[in-house]
């Protein structure tokens, strides 16, 4: 840990410094306008929020910390949290010290485990997750150091500790939730020497003799850790901590949000429609037969999962890096083929329908055919693996919060009323 607290002991000074000559400078410039169509909208598009881990500019695609996440997909998940919180990779002695630390820190404490195994065997996995992080707050440093007095300007450190405590059992606990949940037999430990994302294809327990799923979970990890501070689990998770909840607190909340069906259930409906549709053909349709299934589905109302973004208007990088992956490994796998050959057709479809906004595929569109092909086809588990990922970006997002003093966040609302006077 001292090495990713020392780098950030010597960044956050820099990064205070910055936020208060910005803020005393420039404080009342605007940087948005709201109109009743967002405030109704939930508030998209609205500039109200400052999150410097990430962005997604909609003609290049997520940005993590300024670095396309296409440059990332051969780094791993530590390469990644260390990224994420410093605002520069680590060299390798750095990205193994975190390796190390998080190795050291893995042991769930075994009440997580009787409080799992309590619940009713038919438990959503994503309420498990959420259950098992929450019932750790005890173990949170930052709540003790808080009800012990301590100066707000190191309220990171604690913070830190916490995240890092947290983000190493995360794949411990979730590895045994797809275990229990599922049937698949008796817990597996992690295993000194193997890096975050060998551990969590280790305990999962899928067999993997080339290594080639714990290569796909590295690339799982590393491109949903991130996305902008608007998203309903970043966004939430943040909300919560505003009021100084702890990292265990926080998180909980920010997983709620994604348990949510127009959050992380995507990558599950995107899969669901391409196996109907290899059930429908019995296997790979032609191209004529796939474009008019695709003008069937929108005939009748509906969409095609996995295509268009709320802010992107282009191939999203995060699938185009799932598709390289799936057609250098496995591409005559009819569900990978079929993933391609959506590729290549539906676009098309959806620009000449012309109602679509981005015609293009989001990363949700190419996630489940990889885990899939892997034999991991529990549908309700996708968004556990989301979680594991995106507990890297709460966190790093957290820490920086609690290292620059963000206040409470308490935006004005206003009356249905207060807004017909004001169109008046």
């Amino acid at each position: 840990m001292a090495k990713l607290q020392n780098s950030l002991a010597k960044k956050i000074p820099v990064w205070r410094d910055d936020i208060r000559t910005l803020v005393k400078n420039h404080g009342d410039h605007k940087i948005s306008d709201v109109s009743i169509t967002q405030a109704y909208g939930g508030m998209r598009g609205v500039k109200g929020m400052v999150c410097d881990t990430s962005e997604v500019p909609p003609d290049t695609g997520l940005l993590i910390r300024g670095i396309p996440v296409g440059n990332l997909t051969n780094k791993t998940p530590e390469d990644t949290f260390y990224l994420l919180c410093t605002g520069e990779l680590p060299n390798a002695r750095d990205r193994r010290a975190l390796t190390e630390e998080l190795n050291s820190r893995a042991k769930v404490p075994s009440y997580v485990w009787k409080v799992l195994e309590a619940m009713p065997k038919n438990s959503h996995p994503m309420a498990m997750l959420d259950t098992a992080i929450l019932c750790m707050q005890r173990e949170s440093k930052f709540a003790k150091a808080y009800a012990a007095g301590m100066n707000k300007m190191d309220y990171w450190k604690p913070t830190l500790e916490d995240s890092l405590d947290l983000l190493a059992r995360i794949p411990t606990i979730a590895a045994y939730i797809y275990r229990l949940r599922f049937k698949k037999g008796k817990r597996i430990n992690p295993k000194k020497g193997l890096t975050f994302a060998e551990n969590y294809a280790h305990m999962l327990g899928i067999e993997d003799k080339s290594g080639e799923f714990a290569e796909c979970m590295k690339l799982y990890l590393v491109l949903h850790s991130d996305h902008e501070g608007g998203n309903v689990s970043a966004h939430t998770c943040h909300l919560v901590g505003s009021a100084l909840s702890d990292p265990y607190y926080s998180v909980s909340a920010g997983l709620n949000g994604l348990a949510g069906p127009l959050h992380g259930l995507a990558n599950q409906e995107c899969l669901n429609w391409i196996l109907q549709l290899k059930k429908k053909f019995r296997g790979v349709p032609t191209d004529e037969q796939l474009t008019q299934f695709a003008w069937d589905t929108l005939n009748g109302g509906k969409v095609i999962p996995g295509y268009g973004h709320a802010v992107l208007r282009v191939s999203d990088p995060r699938f185009v890096a799932f598709r390289a992956f799936g057609m250098k490994h496995f591409p005559d796998d009819p569900v990978m083929a079929l993933v391609n050959k959506v590729y290549e057709i539906v676009p098309g479809v959806l620009k000449e329908h012309g109602k679509a906004k981005n015609p293009w595929p989001n990363v949700d569109a190419g996630s489940g055919a990889l885990l899939h092909h892997y034999g991991l086809r529990e549908f309700s588990y996708y968004t556990v693996l989301f979680s594991v990922s995106r507990s890297m970006g709460m966190l790093s997002q957290m820490i920086i919060d609690r290292a620059v003093g963000s206040p409470i966040e308490r935006p004005k609302s206003v009356t249905t009323k207060w807004l017909q006077d004001q169109v008046k």
